[in-house]
């Protein structure tokens, strides 16, 4: 017989100019997903998840921090889980810089994708699970468009906005 052990996941809720965040994290503290109200493959609370505001309180410091454009470089644990290739695309994501854009080509790239990579590419980030913290919202069309967003377009332009990118 095999024991099971279910990881727990703690949660909160804050208020933002995004709407109402959930935040996630593991036994650890380390953050595993920011979700959006209506956000495409956004978390939900789910059963058995423990609301404990503890784990967040550095999350909570730098995301207003953020919000207010008093701050550039997110300084949290992540753990996303993930495939190899998603992890790849992800950490891709943390080396754009505050303020920059990228395009898909170009993360694929950087991740030595091939040029054919660039649909899963796009795949992997409309994955992402910590919007905000790793910036999927700094990865443009190649041709300058403001493609999608699982947080939604208006919440992309809003924070491209805040970082002066736009």
């Amino acid at each position: 017989m095999t024991d099971v052990t279910a990881e727990t996941t703690y949660f909160t809720t804050l208020a933002g100019p995004l709407g109402e965040i959930l935040l996630t994290a593991d036994a650890s503290g380390a953050l595993t997903s920011l979700s959006v109200p209506g956000q495409k493959g956004g978390r939900t609370v789910q059963d058995g998840w423990v609301r404990d505001a503890a784990p967040f309180t550095e999350a909570e410091r730098q995301l207003a921090a953020y919000f207010a454009g008093e701050l550039k470089e997110f300084q949290l644990e992540l753990k996303a889980e993930g495939t190899e290739f998603r992890r790849r695309v992800w950490d891709a994501l943390d080396d754009v810089p505050y303020g920059a854009t990228t395009t898909y080509g170009e993360i694929a790239a950087r991740i030595g994708a091939s040029r054919a990579a660039v649909r899963a590419v796009g795949g992997a980030i409309g994955a992402n699970p910590l919007l905000v913290v790793r910036p999927c919202h700094r990865v443009i069309g190649a041709d300058g468009s403001l493609t999608g967003y699982a947080g939604g377009l208006e919440r992309k332009v809003r924070l491209l906005n805040l970082e002066g990118a736009l």
